[in-house]
């Protein structure tokens, strides 16, 4: 399926749509939002761009396959649960460390923020292989019609 008015709108939402997933991402650990939510933001602009180009120039431009990025945000998570039982604190716990800017502020890095990355990759890659999925057998469908 081809539309002009689908590509060019696309080609403007797609940038502030992920921007928008990354806030919502990095906002969640103090108010609502979070990985999840994040992630599924990031899935339907990943969505909506293979609506309009095609899920394979989708595929492509994406440089990793959804089972990649699911498996990456797994072993992320996972990371951030293992952490502590390495420091001798339960399973999930938070760790935080404070890490030095130029500015002269510290910045205070957790795990849980590790974790949220993890569940956001997780979400993305999960999402988008069934979309994948689902846009290549409607599209095998129409044409065998």
């Amino acid at each position: 399926m081809y539309s002009l008015l689908l590509r060019t709108t696309v080609r403007l939402i797609i940038p502030l749509t992920l921007l928008f997933s990354v806030f919502v991402l990095l906002r969640g650990h103090n108010e609502p939002g979070g990985g999840f939510v994040g992630g599924l933001v990031a899935s339907a602009a990943f969505a909506l761009y293979s609506l309009s180009i095609g899920v394979e120039q989708a595929q492509r431009s994406l440089k990793l396959a959804p089972q990649t990025i699911s498996t990456l945000g797994l072993t992320f998570a996972l990371t951030a649960g293992i952490m502590p039982l390495l420091r001798g604190r339960p399973f999930l716990s938070s760790l935080w460390v404070d890490v030095p800017t130029p500015f002269g502020y510290p910045l205070t890095l957790g795990t849980t923020l590790l974790f949220d990355i993890g569940v956001y990759l997780a979400v993305v890659g999960t999402v988008l292989l069934i979309v994948f999925s689902l846009e290549t057998r409607a599209f095998t469908t129409d044409q065998e019609s």
